[in-house]
């Protein structure tokens, strides 16, 4: 560990910067693929650390930092941030009206900051290739893509393993990882169905989508309760209906958005099987005058850590941080994008939890079984992560990771 030691000797000194980074990051929130002032913060940053510097993707940006012969080790951070008006009352708020830093990913942006300004200053205690992407629209699942069909993978080294942590209403001070699925994938589907439109007064000579559509919830909510196996993880929700103007008009269209969360592929395959199947049904029971129509959006991979890359990982977690400050993540329902990009170079990942929360006040929250009201989740109006020990446990993660690869651990040259 006397190379991680090394890294992090000059941390309390990059502190200030880091909390004014992140300070000014959150009074200065950018929407998904608006990341343009966040996204020059990060450029700038990555130059004065000696970082080459490439915009991908429109608003991502890459830092690549080689320092000799040896592994390549990619760490990712997401940039923007969620429609959403702050109610923090924090001396930094949201300077911009209806958007906030309801995820934390300004966080992540600071701290892989000074995670590169760390390694940058400590290249004599390892070797090989360090690589900080900053990247755009998480929150819509287009980031990623958008850097890798800008040609991510042909533009910086292979990485041998991929990195990336998210902060979380979890005590600060601690970390979680798990092997294996943590975070779950996730569609978004628009399912529109005809029917024929009429005088209120006159149901008789229309086909209603109101009906239809009512009949389409109703029924959609025995898939997971009928056709996904017990014990396996399913989640739909119906989050919209949407349909007619006016009460004595009966409208010829109605308009569902879904949200659908699974842990394994054939599940979801069962799932969006059986979605389909149930509005065709239920429209041909309703005499619909067309077929109905279904749109993909927002569609989250799953992110399925590598258990070779997690137990390296958490050994040095547990080395650096102590057993009482790294634990076992359980699989969240929530959903990210970031797996896109190490499955472009075929490379490994692991993507651990940070905590966030006030340490104090969560144990208090346990003690009173008050954690889901008293402790604000992310995308709330209200989730604010404390500055410390967050930021620093959130630049630490990331050097302690990357230096086991990078400064001679037994992961080097790793490969899926």
């Amino acid at each position: 560990m006397g190379n991680v030691q090394e890294v992090l000797a000059g941390l309390d000194g990059e502190l200030g910067w880091i909390r004014d980074t992140y300070q000014d990051l959150h009074r200065n929130p950018e929407l998904s693929l608006e990341e343009h002032r966040t996204a020059r913060v990060a450029e700038e940053k990555l130059t004065a650390f000696g970082f080459r510097v490439l915009r991908l993707g429109g608003t991502g940006v890459v830092g690549v930092l080689e320092n000799g012969a040896g592994p390549v080790v990619l760490a990712r951070a997401d940039m923007d941030a969620l429609p959403v008006t702050e109610a923090t009352g924090l001396p930094y708020s949201s300077a911009v009206p209806g958007v906030m830093h309801a995820c934390g990913h300004d966080v992540h942006v600071s701290t892989l900051l000074g995670a590169a300004k760390l390694m940058a200053d400590g290249r004599g205690s390892w070797s090989g290739t360090y690589i900080a992407l900053f990247q755009p629209a998480e929150e819509v699942g287009a980031g990623s893509k958008a850097m890798v069909d800008d040609g991510l993978a042909t533009k910086v080294p292979r990485p041998d393993v991929a990195l990336a942590q998210h902060v979380m209403p979890l005590p600060a001070g601690t970390v979680s990882i798990t092997a294996g699925p943590v975070l779950s994938a996730g569609d978004s589907l628009r399912i529109t169905v005809y029917g024929k439109g009429a005088h209120g007064s006159m149901p008789h000579m229309a086909v209603d989508p109101v009906v239809l559509a009512s009949a389409i919830v109703l029924r959609l909510q025995t898939v997971v309760s009928r056709e996904v196996q017990p014990g396996e993880f399913a989640v739909v929700t119906v989050g919209a209906l949407n349909a007619g103007t006016k009460s004595n008009i009966i409208p010829d269209r109605a308009e569902l958005l879904l949200n659908i969360r699974t842990f394994r592929s054939q599940v979801r395959s069962t799932v969006l099987a059986a979605i389909e199947r149930i509005v065709r049904g239920e429209c041909l029971a309703a005499e619909s005058p067309r077929e109905p129509e279904f749109e993909y959006y927002d569609q989250f991979p799953l992110t399925d850590n590598d258990s070779a890359v997690t137990s390296r990982v958490t050994d040095a977690f547990t080395v650096h941080f102590g057993a009482g400050a790294v634990d076992k993540a359980s699989p969240q329902t929530a959903s990210e994008d970031f797996s896109h990009i190490p499955d472009a170079f075929g490379a490994p990942y692991t993507f651990w939890l940070l905590g966030g929360a006030d340490p104090a006040a969560y144990a208090e929250a346990v003690r009173n079984g008050s954690v889901k009201s008293d402790i604000p989740a992310n995308h709330s109006p209200f989730f604010a992560p404390v500055l410390e020990p967050t930021l620093s446990m959130g630049v630490q993660a990331h050097v302690v990771a990357a230096l086991d690869w990078l400064a001679g651990g037994s992961g080097a040259g790793i490969r899926p």
